[in-house]
């Protein structure tokens, strides 16, 4: 038996070998399968612990001639993981097609992710890491959540709010208090309870899944210069401020509202662990613009660890074997890093 399923109960927990990691394929036209499959080459150089693909083998032998292993089990996954690429099959996605997203393609990504999810639940994974979907087709099989995230949630008994988007990479960490919604909605989404609720979660986050102790928060405001007193807009004044001032008077370190244009060189950003942003773009172009091939999606207030890479299926490259695994593999070295800090710190 490998040792990466051996279980000493003498060991600390930090110490103990983890399960193996489900990576779902996500749509089997885009490039997940590829870039699952050259994390799997990669594995020694980056250091990746063992883990498995789910979803239809087919769509890794399309675009990869390297070695693929069908499984039972994340047991039997965990046993041939250095001689092939584990995958536990689900539903078969038909004549697969890269760049060609189908209804039979989102049907098999829709199965992976159940399953995913099912196996880190159980603890049989030690989390999972999910790769992009093509939600305009997922929508065409019964799937009616706004993303991956809010079904994950719910299938862990988690209320959609309660689950926080964080974007993380080597230099930053950002979290959207809002997300996809159009930008002309988000001054009337934005309530003192949402910010409240996202910052404590993060927070927590923080600390159950990177192990930082006291998390030093930093909140943008919603508009240029943080309104100026006022002079552009109340939302900070009526709004963000108070959450603020809540959440410093419970003992978080938490800063804000700040002119978001001045959050993200260099210096700034080593005075804070994570920035709390108010809307989709202010949070994702700067992560993208300095981490763009190392960012993960890690979702923070869930029972099981999941991650991402934070890129789309990429249907225009698809199959052409130029797909960057930067993102994948940090997904994945991520996940790992969660689950040790939370076997550290007990949760």
């Amino acid at each position: 038996m490998p040792s990466s399923t051996i279980t000493d109960p003498s060991a600390p927990m930090a110490a103990r070998p983890l399960a193996p990691f489900a990576v779902s394929l996500g749509d089997p036209a885009g490039i997940g399968p590829e870039i699952v499959a050259k994390s799997w080459v990669m594995r020694e150089a980056r250091g990746l612990l063992p883990f498995f693909a789910v979803g239809d083998a087919a769509s890794l032998r399309k675009v990869w001639t390297g070695p693929v292993e069908t499984v039972s089990t994340p047991e039997e996954a965990a046993a041939m993981f250095d001689s092939a690429l584990p995958c536990l099959q689900v539903a078969e996605a038909g004549d697969i097609t890269p760049g060609a997203p189908s209804i039979d393609g989102a049907r098999t990504a829709f199965q992976a992710l159940e399953v995913a999810v099912g196996l880190a639940r159980s603890g049989s994974a030690a989390g999972i890491v999910t790769a992009p979907v093509g939600k305009e087709q997922l929508y065409g099989v019964g799937f009616t959540h706004p993303g991956q995230t809010e079904f994950i949630a719910e299938r862990c008994g988690v209320a959609p709010h309660n689950a926080v988007m964080m974007l993380a990479g080597p230099s930053l960490k950002v979290v959207p208090i809002t997300i996809h919604i159009p930008l002309a909605d988000v001054p009337s989404v934005l309530t003192i309870d949402l910010i409240r609720a996202r910052a404590i979660t993060t927070a927590k986050g923080l600390q159950r899944n990177f192990g930082i102790g006291r998390p030093r928060l930093a909140v943008a405001g919603l508009n240029p210069h943080a309104g100026e007193g006022g002079a552009l807009g109340r939302e900070e004044i009526d709004i963000i401020r108070p959450a603020v001032e809540s959440l410093q008077a419970e003992g978080y370190d938490i800063i804000g509202p700040l002119a978001a244009d001045g959050m993200f060189h260099a210096r700034a950003r080593e005075t804070y662990d994570a920035a709390l942003c108010m809307y989709h773009d202010q949070a994702l172009i700067p992560i993208k613009t300095l981490n763009f091939d190392e960012g993960v999606n890690i979702t923070l207030g869930l029972p099981i660890v999941r991650t991402s890479p934070d890129h789309g299926t990429a249907f225009g490259i698809a199959g052409k074997d130029c797909a960057n695994p930067g993102a994948m593999m940090a997904a994945i070295r991520m996940a790992a890093e969660a689950s040790r800090a939370r076997l550290t710190h007990g949760c």
